[in-house]
């Protein structure tokens, strides 16, 4: 039995090298890095590596439960992917561009909206014949609570995901893609208020609903109109002067990041939203081009992986079984396509962009990647899902994340260089 640091490392060394051989190989297929990496936990979890060689995967990626709750190595593997996903959103942030994003608020307000209310009405209907089965929401679930939920869960963008997608094909400073990154932070931010007054209603506390509505505008108000001035002013001093930037400023930032990552924790949203929310406020300049470089490289090369690769290893196909859970797999996964991405193609186009760029951004709105893993961790963990439409809506996960970037290059759009 190894010692708990001992198979931390273990685990982490088995993640790095999983996903740079399955990066490889889906470079060749034309996946980027973040995609492989999602598919590499579902490998290494009890779908393949728990199926072929059950021993070897429960010693390496310890699932059965002590004292109550997950394997310590197993939370200790968690807490390091979020707090990769968070210094990674807050990166995006800083390079987030959005004077671009004011030059198109007409598109990425119509995307955003589209990309909430076309999928969120789908999910709504597939309710009503998914519920009354009886055995894909949980008994105490009542029609209406199951009908926002599945609504939430539709209508979610994998906002990481997306990042990273654009970030690798060096599209965060265009139009386009400072456009799908403001309109995939709004649809998430409200997609989450939704699901968080939903977990509200299940649990009879709405309270928890409006309190993640009124306290993530209140937060953005506060940090871009008080905090974005005092930050303007505290690094104005580093970057008029000629040297870098000092330790003591350095763990100032990240302990602001830390901060409001919390805060959004604390009032029901995620924390990658805080940690985006900080990078944005965060001036431009030199002492911007120093936080990245010091961040960048531990973050992708070590913690994200981690965060990708996580809710995979919790993730079994083999609960998807019979021609008929198929067949309402299926069904699930054409109505978020559809919903989704001609939803968001179509607002695209309405606020004046080409076919193409249209096409485009309905392909990247598509993405779910783990951003909806979490929501529907949630779903279970709070009783509203059964694990049956668990695993549905983890192939509807997977595929359309798979599919987003095949989509995206069959439209055509250039990458940034």
């Amino acid at each position: 039995m190894l010692e708990l640091s001992q198979l931390l490392f273990l685990q982490i060394a088995t993640i790095l090298a999983a996903c740079r051989i399955v990066g490889w190989l889906g470079k060749l297929l034309g996946q980027p890095q973040v995609v492989c990496e999602m598919v590499t936990g579902a490998l290494l979890g009890p779908s393949l590596l728990g199926t072929l060689a059950p021993e070897l995967g429960n010693w390496i990626f310890p699932r059965i439960a002590t004292m109550g709750g997950p394997h310590p190595a197993m939370a200790i593997l968690s807490a390091l992917g979020q707090l990769g996903v968070a210094l990674y959103m807050f990166l995006v942030g800083v390079e987030f561009d959005s004077r671009l994003v004011m030059a198109h608020r007409r598109g990425a307000s119509a995307v955003s909206i589209a990309g909430i209310a076309a999928p969120f009405t789908l999910g709504v209907a597939l309710a009503f014949p998914l519920h009354a089965r009886g055995d894909l929401f949980m008994p105490q679930v009542g029609l209406r609570e199951a009908a926002i939920y599945l609504g939430s869960a539709m209508s979610i963008t994998a906002f990481p995901m997306l990042a990273r997608i654009l970030y690798e094909r060096g599209m965060i400073r265009t139009a386009l893609g400072s456009l799908a990154l403001a309109a995939g932070a709004a649809n998430d931010a409200l997609a989450w208020c939704l699901l968080a007054f939903t977990l509200g209603v299940v649990s009879e506390n709405a309270t928890k609903g409006f309190l993640a509505v009124g306290g993530g505008v209140g937060f953005f108000v506060l940090l871009v109109f008080v905090g974005k001035p005092l930050l303007a002013r505290f690094f104005a001093r580093f970057d008029a002067g000629p040297g870098p930037l000092g330790k003591a400023a350095f763990a100032l930032v990240l302990c602001g990041l830390m901060a409001c990552a919390w805060v959004t924790e604390l009032i029901g949203i995620h924390a990658v939203f805080g940690a985006f929310t900080f990078g944005l406020v965060i001036p431009g300049g030199r002492c911007a081009e120093q936080l990245r470089a010091r961040i960048e490289p531990l973050t992708e090369n070590l913690l994200l992986p981690i965060f990708f690769t996580f809710s995979g290893l919790n993730t079994s196909m083999q609960l998807v079984h019979g021609a008929e859970l198929w067949a309402v797999a299926a069904v699930v996964l054409v109505a978020a396509t559809v919903g989704k991405g001609l939803g968001c193609a179509l607002a695209a186009r309405w606020s004046g962009m080409g076919w193409r760029e249209s096409a485009g951004i309905g392909a990247l709105m598509n993405a779910r990647g783990l951003m909806e893993l979490i929501i529907l961790n949630l779903g279970l963990q709070h009783g509203i899902i059964t694990p049956t439409l668990f695993a549905i809506m983890v192939v509807m996960a997977i595929a359309t994340t798979v599919l987003t970037t095949p989509l995206f290059v069959l439209t055509g759009v250039k990458d940034g260089g």
